[in-house]
């Protein structure tokens, strides 16, 4: 209960403070909003509506959307479903990949008016891995009242159901398409200690699996999530390599939507830091032994322990 939305009264004696309060309109929410020029209100609204089973729609979010005056939609077939379940029709204008940059400044200059406005995407929670950020931005830099109505959420639904340290993760949302700038994408991970969360299309599932073994390790223990919600709702757990071997032999798994957690890289220690970033250049330039030699007179490390530093570096294996 907030603050603004209850008015007490009462007297200093001992008897009981009487409270009368007001729910906040869902898609206003009075309490926040910002009173603009010529004494409007406008707001934009963001709504996480369900990544695979309606009934996850909380009861807040049906009343934000079925009072909403404009809904932005990143599909309206999509959203059509979801309105169906409703039983509403409301008015929408498409938002999506395409069009945001060119419709941000029409639709904040629409709150700024004293419009109310709902953002959707087709599942989750709008802006990630989803359009709505150039619309944010520009809200933020006109310091225009942005509230949210939280909700569903695939990645967070599939770190919590994978089994693997979830302290501390980083979301990665989809990798490139491009077999070459996923492949530089993962290097770029390589050392990443905390757990990874990504999001994949069936068609490319099997390829960044294998990317992941070749340029990670066959080891790493991860988790493939499909159709979360949903009535085929699955978590396989498993190496990566496990994974792979998996999906050869039971093909009918590549289907659906996916979210992959993949467990972080073992922490370094300082002396594995410090040779990996001495031997980083050294490798660039030079033949792996000579590199070695060259390492080891000017650090005083072991040759043996930076040898097998220098074999990991290059083989795009974990050198851990």
């Amino acid at each position: 209960m907030g603050f603004n939305d209850c008015a007490a009264t009462g007297r200093t004696s001992m008897k009981r403070v009487q409270t009368r309060c007001r729910a906040p309109d869902p898609l206003t929410h009075e309490s926040t909003g910002a009173t603009l020029v010529g004494g409007a209100t406008g707001q934009l609204t963001i709504i996480a509506t369900p990544i695979g089973n309606l009934d996850d729609l909380s009861l807040r979010a049906q009343q934000a959307i079925s009072s909403a005056p404009l809904i932005l939609v990143e599909d309206r077939r999509h959203a059509q479903r979801l309105f169906q379940h409703l039983g509403i029709q409301p008015k929408t204008l498409a938002l999506h990949e395409h069009n945001e940059r060119a419709l941000a400044p029409q639709i904040a200059q629409r709150i700024a008016a004293g419009e109310r406005i709902a953002l959707l995407s087709d599942a989750g929670i709008p802006l990630i891995s989803d359009p709505g950020f150039p619309l944010l931005a520009l809200l933020r830099a006109r310091q225009l009242p942005v509230t949210i109505i939280p909700g569903p959420n695939a990645a967070l639904a599939a770190l919590a159901l994978s089994g693997l340290p979830s302290d501390r993760f980083v979301f990665e949302g989809f990798l490139p398409a491009k077999a070459g700038a996923r492949r530089a994408r993962l290097q770029a991970l390589q050392r990443e200690s905390r757990s990874l969360i990504f999001y994949e299309a069936p068609h490319r599932i099997c390829e960044t699996l294998a990317d992941m073994v070749d340029l990670w390790s066959p080891d790493r223990a991860a988790a493939l999530c499909r159709e979360l919600t949903k009535r085929y709702e699955e978590c396989l757990r498993d190496s990566l390599g496990g994974l792979v071997a998996l999906l050869q032999v039971q093909p009918d798994k590549v289907r659906g939507e996916m979210t992959l957690v993949v467990g972080g890289a073992p922490e370094q220690t300082r002396q594995d830091a410090d040779a990996d970033q001495l031997l980083g250049p050294l490798l660039a330039e030079l033949p792996l032994a000579q590199a070695v030699r060259l390492a080891a007179s000017q650090s005083g490390m072991a040759h043996r322990f930076l040898y097998a530093r220098a074999l990991a570096l290059t083989s795009g294996e974990s050198p851990a």
